[in-house]
């Protein structure tokens, strides 16, 4: 099914391809998809050459303290990076103006899965184009870090 979206905030309007699906008791729509990979070695570099800087510019305190806390931080904060990078991409929007590394938000619950809190301007566009769901999966061996986001909305 295809529908006409009108994204006010990016002021264009593009048709969207919407699949509907039962969770549960009530529908969902999945307004987007995004992927990404990184090099953890990459991370591992900003990290040894600008720490303070880089995590205090990309991640929030909460992701600082779980990342940090765990053996072989590097690959824990490539996977976050990478959860950020996807979740841009299932809004559609990439990094526009508006919108700061820490408007996306990687925590966990207690079991361990990860979950994707919104802020500022990446919340505004998720309420502009009726996402108030984003699942994400996120992996990561020694050499790289890959997530995947999708982003849906209920459907009544």
């Amino acid at each position: 099914m295809f529908v006409l979206a009108k994204n006010k905030l990016l002021g264009d309007t593009r048709f969207t391809e919407c699949y509907e699906f039962n969770k549960g008791h009530f529908k969902m729509r999945v307004i987007g998809i995004g992927t990404d990979i990184i090099e953890c070695e990459r991370i591992s570099r900003m990290l040894l050459r600008h720490r303070d800087n880089f995590v205090r510019m990309v991640f929030t305190d909460l992701e600082n303290q779980y990342c940090s806390s765990r053996k072989n931080s590097n690959q824990h904060y490539a996977g976050r990076w990478a959860a950020k990078e996807a979740v841009l991409k299932a809004l559609g929007t990439g990094w526009i103006s508006g919108i700061a590394w820490t408007d996306v938000e990687v925590v966990n619950q207690s079991g361990g899965k990860p979950i994707i809190n919104l802020h500022n301007g990446a919340n505004k566009i998720a309420n502009n184009l009726g996402i108030n769901e984003i699942q994400i999966s996120i992996t990561h061996c020694e050499a790289y870090a890959v997530a995947f986001a999708i982003a849906l909305c209920s459907c009544e």
